[in-house]
Order: C-alpha cells, then sequence, then structure tokens
C-alpha cells in the first residue's frame, strides 16, 4: 500500500478549490484552518491550504510513467535475465528515490519477485502528479495492502512481538504463523526519505 506523507494527503481533501471565497455563510478555508489550529500563524495557514489545493487540482498518472518520462527503462521482467533484473530492480529503486518515493518490507521477495510485482502492479497504480520536496515523500509497503496474504506476511516476517501479541488478542479466531526471518537482506540497503533529504542537501547522489 502506498501512503503520501505530504500535508496535502494528509488533510483528507479538506479543500476542494484552494479558494478562500465564502458561499452560504460558510467560513473559508484559510479561516476554518486558522480558527482550529489555535496559534497557527496565518500565512502558515494559507501555505498549507495551498499544498492542499494543490493536491486536489493535480492530474493523475503512475510512476511507472513518471519513471519511464525521467529516461528509465522498465522492461518486461520475463524478457531480461536474473543478473540484468537485479541492476534494474536498483536503478528503479533508486530512480524512485529521488522522486521521493521509497519502498519497504521487501525482504519476504527475490529480486525477480519484486521487479515483477512493482513492473506489474505497483508502480501502475494511479497517483497524484506532483513534485514532492524533501518535507514529502511517498511510501510503498510491499505487505501493506490489507490483503489476507499480506497481513500474513507481515505478521510472520516484519511485526514484532508486541505487535504480534496485540493482533492476537483483537483477532483470535484469525490464525498467528509462526515468525520467521524474511529470506532475503534488501531493505537495510534501501534508500530512505531522510538520508535521500539529506544526501541531496549536501549535493550527493542517491546510492
Amino acid at each position: 500500500m502506498a501512503t503520501d506523507d505530504s500535508d496535502a494527503d494528509g488533510s483528507n481533501g479538506g479543500a476542494q478549490d484552494g479558494e478562500s471565497e465564502q458561499e452560504g455563510g460558510e467560513a473559508s478555508a484559510d479561516e476554518e484552518f486558522t480558527r482550529t489550529s489555535g496559534d497557527c500563524p496565518p500565512e502558515v495557514a494559507a501555505q498549507f491550504w495551498q499544498s492542499v489545493a494543490a493536491y486536489e487540482q493535480a492530474p493523475l498518472t503512475t510512476h511507472f510513467r513518471q519513471l519511464e518520462e525521467a529516461g528509465v527503462e522498465l522492461p518486461d521482467p520475463e524478457a531480461i535475465n536474473d543478473q540484468r533484473l537485479t541492476a534494474k530492480l536498483w536503478e528503479m529503486i533508486e530512480a524512485l528515490a529521488r522522486r521521493r518515493v521509497f519502498l519497504g518490507q521487501t525482504d519476504h521477495l527475490s529480486d525477480r519477485g519484486l521487479y515483477t510485482l512493482l513492473w506489474r502492479e505497483l508502480l501502475r497504480e494511479p497517483v497524484k502528479d506532483m513534485p514532492l520536496d524533501e518535507s514529502a515523500a511517498w511510501h510503498i509497503d510491499i505487505t501493506g495492502s490489507g490483503s489476507e496474504e499480506d497481513t500474513y506476511l507481515y505478521l510472520k516476517y516484519y511485526a514484532d512481538e508486541e505487535t504480534r501479541q496485540c493482533w492476537a488478542a483483537d483477532f483470535p479466531d484469525d490464525g498467528m504463523p509462526e515468525h520467521a526471518e524474511p529470506p532475503f537482506g534488501r531493505d537495510r540497503y534501501l534508500p530512505q526519505a531522510k538520508t535521500v533529504a539529506q544526501t541531496d542537501a549536501e549535493g550527493g547522489e542517491v546510492m
């Protein structure tokens, strides 16, 4: 499941058109934000609602299309051998990171399995076509769809013991898989939002 950490997405679409004009005696978006946020300076409120409006009005695209437009070739996984696929997977991961898109919980998948899942499904999901600065990021949790299969994988490979116990208490009829270490160790090498932002600020490149 993909999640957007930008302020605009966190608003649940609070502003529909970004205008401050009042209709029917209702408070404008800026006034509503200022009233409910206490000491929030008006310029911060205005900036917030501008970001909301930009998000709401942005057209849809896909991460797949964005990568292609950036010049990243994305061959069909069935058309390339394992060595080239691994290199292409990391090229994809690094290109996504430059766009502030980050992956997580990938260690249960082989390179081919991850590339295929991204190529066929996850990178083709619709997203808003707008740039993200270093204060925002888009996260794709590979086991975050909420499906039974992904929930099973999360509980087996990624959930800590406290989470597993809470889940078992809340859902006693669900089977709890025995914990196992994931078969691959990729996650610790994946670009992270804070690391990439710091590297960019220092004029470096994403690893």
